[in-house]
Parts: C-alpha cells; structure tokens; sequence
C-alpha cells in the first residue's frame, strides 16, 4: 500500500510519522494550495462545502504521486462529513482512479469493519503493541499542536514577528525529508529550542482572541488564510477552539464519555442550545462562552459556505455576543474568498477591541 490521507492541519505531520513507524510508505499531500482548491472544485458538486472540495484536490495530487490508498474518518447526525467518503469514491472512480478508500467509522460501518480497517493499518497481534502505537500517535499529535500554538504565543510577543514565520517554514518544509517518530519528534525539539531564542517584548500585554467554528477550517491555514498568523502580526494572541489533539481526546480516548473540557463546552452552551444540530455548532457556542469566562477579548467564528451546523451557531452567537457584551466576528470561507477583504475585516476587529480596553498602540 502507498496510503494518503487529507491535508488538515498539523495531523498530516504526525499521520506520516505514525504510518511511517508502522512501517508503511507514506505519500503524504501536498501543502494545500490553489491549485489544490482548482482541482477539487473542478470535479465536486457546485454546492459541497468547501472542505469537500479541498480533500478532492488532496487525493487526486495525492494519487497523481502514486497513491493507492486513502485514510479518512468517518461520521455521523447531520453534516455531511459522513458522506464524504462515499461521494468522493463516486467521484474518484468516475475520473478512472483505481484506489481502496479506507474509513474508520464505528457508527455507519458497525465495530467489526472497524476493526478490520484498523488491522489494515496497524497489523499488529497484541493489545500492548495496539496500545504502543495509539499512545505515540497520540504523542506525536500532541506535539505538533503544542509547538503550532507555542508559535502563536511567541508571534505575538515577538519584536520581529517574520522571524517566527522563517523558523516555522523552515520547519514544515523539514518534515517532508524526515522519516517515522523518532525524527519528527527530534525536529519538533529543535524548533521549539529555536522558538525560545527569538526576542520578545516581554513589556507588551497582547489581545487574546479565540478561533471557534468548523474543525477543519479552524485547523488547516490554506483554508482559514493563514488567520493565526495575520492576528499574530497584528499583536493578538491567538487560541484555537479545537484541535486535532482535542478531537482524539474527546471522540476516541474518552470514548464514549468525551472528554472533561469538551463535556464543559456543551454545558455552557446549553441554554442556548440544547439540542445536537451536528458537526461541531454546539462546541462553537459553548467555546464563545468558555472564551469570555477565560478572560479573552474576543473570538472570531470561521465556517464554510452552506455548513448548516455552523449557519444555526452563527445565528445563536448573536445573542451571546449581546448577552455576554463580548465582540463576536463571524468569516465564511468558500473558493470565492478574497484576501484582502479578509484582512480588512481582521483589522477592524482588533482595532475595535483595542478601542474597548482603551489601547493606544496596537502591537
């Protein structure tokens, strides 16, 4: 098997490790790009949200490098993420593309084609070496996410911000030539250590805004326009509402109870929304909320044009946004998104909350 899998944020850097430790060949996709978004959206129905149509893109360059086999999640209730894999099959074997696409889905496939998906991939005999391997996955997860926000941390104090993104750069050009975890991990170490020795104003008190919305476009920069980065440069710290490492925790390691933070997120959203309206439009209520109890300035809900999930959140938000007296910023993405009116609007929305605590400077 030469497997891929979707470009979706850090997960690609841990998910090639991880395969790699496993001892498969790995043809990891390209970074994102435009002409990722021209392909899928070529070959995907017009109305498909624009995650959709990205993964399409991610296969076929994926494929066109010589892969054979696809890795995806799977998933259930009322976004349309569920049927991602049974339309994009559709899709590949109408283009002629003769590939195995590989689901890991308890609810729509049952435990035992799980199971078998699983065995796929890790092929292994004994619960410890099972267990072995979810934990290093788990671990290199982890890391990438932690060094990706230790970036944004450093971003927004740092007195030459473009330093930061030169040693990030750096970094994900470096994971495409190292192989398996324990030179991933070594890579993470150095840029970390890296990261430390860029100077700071350690004088400066940065905004703090939270990214909520849907998962995927939160996690993967192509999709959001590189948001973390734009807020950084504009002095804000930025924190991400969901990552890769807390959708595991919640949705498999803590499975079928979830995991504590996430569990908080649908108390708090609960008097506003009681019911579950699928994909992630209750975390992104309850994350508005946790934010303004965590003490940040503002949060910033990122969805795709036609997510009905994110559509009923962004209604809802309106009134928390009032009730709350916490300024709420709403960007709907899709292939038409124009950057500089993106920015524009970044802009604005840190000039006003700068204006609400009564800063001069901007950072």
């Amino acid at each position: 098997m030469k497997i891929t899998f979707p470009q979706f944020g850090n997960v690609y850097i841990a998910g090639k490790a991880f395969l790699e430790e496993l001892g498969h060949e790995v043809i990891a996709p390209p970074v994102c790009s435009r002409k990722t978004l021209e392909i899928g959206t070529k070959h995907s129905p017009e109305m498909m949200c624009l995650p959709f149509k990205i993964l399409v893109g991610n296969y076929i360059e994926s494929i066109e490098k010589g892969a054979d086999t696809i890795l995806i999640t799977g998933s259930c209730g009322p976004c349309r993420f569920g049927f991602y894999s049974l339309l994009q099959d559709n899709i590949l074997k109408d283009l002629g593309y003769d590939v195995d696409i590989i689901v890991f889905d308890h609810i729509g496939e049952g435990y035992s084609k799980l199971k078998s998906n699983l065995n796929k991939i890790i092929n292994m005999k004994s619960m410890k070496e099972i267990t072995r391997s979810a934990k290093l996955g788990l671990d290199l997860i982890k890391r990438t996410d932690n060094l990706t926000q230790l970036s944004n941390e450093v971003r927004a104090y740092a007195i030459n911000k473009k330093e930061v993104d030169i040693i990030m750069d750096k970094y994900y050009i470096d994971t495409g030539s190292v192989h398996g975890a324990k030179e991933m991990i070594e890579l993470i170490n150095q840029t970390e250590e890296k990261l430390k020795f860029v100077k700071i104003d350690r004088n400066y008190t940065p905004i703090k805004v939270g990214i909520i919305g849907e998962i995927y476009t939160i996690i993967e920069p192509f999709v959001n326009l590189e948001i973390e980065r734009k807020l950084g440069h504009l002095g804000v710290l930025v924190e991400k509402s969901m990552t890769p490492t807390s959708w595991l925790e919640h949705h498999v390691f803590n499975y079928p109870f979830g995991s504590k933070e996430e569990n908080m997120k649908y108390k708090l959203a609960k008097p506003y929304l009681k019911t579950l309206v699928g994909g992630h439009g209750r975390e992104t209520i309850g994350s508005a909320i946790y934010y303004k109890n965590k003490g940040f300035d503002g949060v910033i809900q990122i969805l795709p044009l036609n997510c009905m999930p994110e559509i009923v959140a962004k209604s809802i938000l309106k009134t928390v946004e009032k009730d709350l007296d916490f300024p709420i910023m709403t960007l709907v993405v899709d292939e038409m998104t124009g950057e500089a009116g993106y920015v524009t609007r970044l802009e604005a929305f840190v000039d006003l909350i700068n204006k609400r605590k009564g800063n001069i400077n901007i950072g």
